[in-house]
């Protein structure tokens, strides 16, 4: 049983000391955007990721009173 065991443990640390057998790209795109972002597009976007983030947190502490009670 041993045997088989190790022979398992040998086989799974060969595939993973090589490595993938191929390698993977980012695509990055270095040049502006076709169309611009305005200010309040901009804004919006910020103003919800903050909503996104801060609502839940605020939302618990603003109701933390009920949270305690024990009913």
């Amino acid at each position: 049983m041993s045997g088989v065991l190790r022979g398992i443990a040998t086989t799974r640390s060969a595939l993973a000391l090589r490595g993938p057998a191929f390698t993977q790209r980012a695509s990055l795109v270095t040049r502006p955007a076709k169309n611009p972002l305005s200010s309040v597009e901009t804004g919006v976007g910020m103003m919800m990721f903050t909503m996104a983030i801060l609502g839940p947190s605020g939302w618990i502490l603003a109701h933390i009173e009920s949270y305690k009670k024990k009913e």
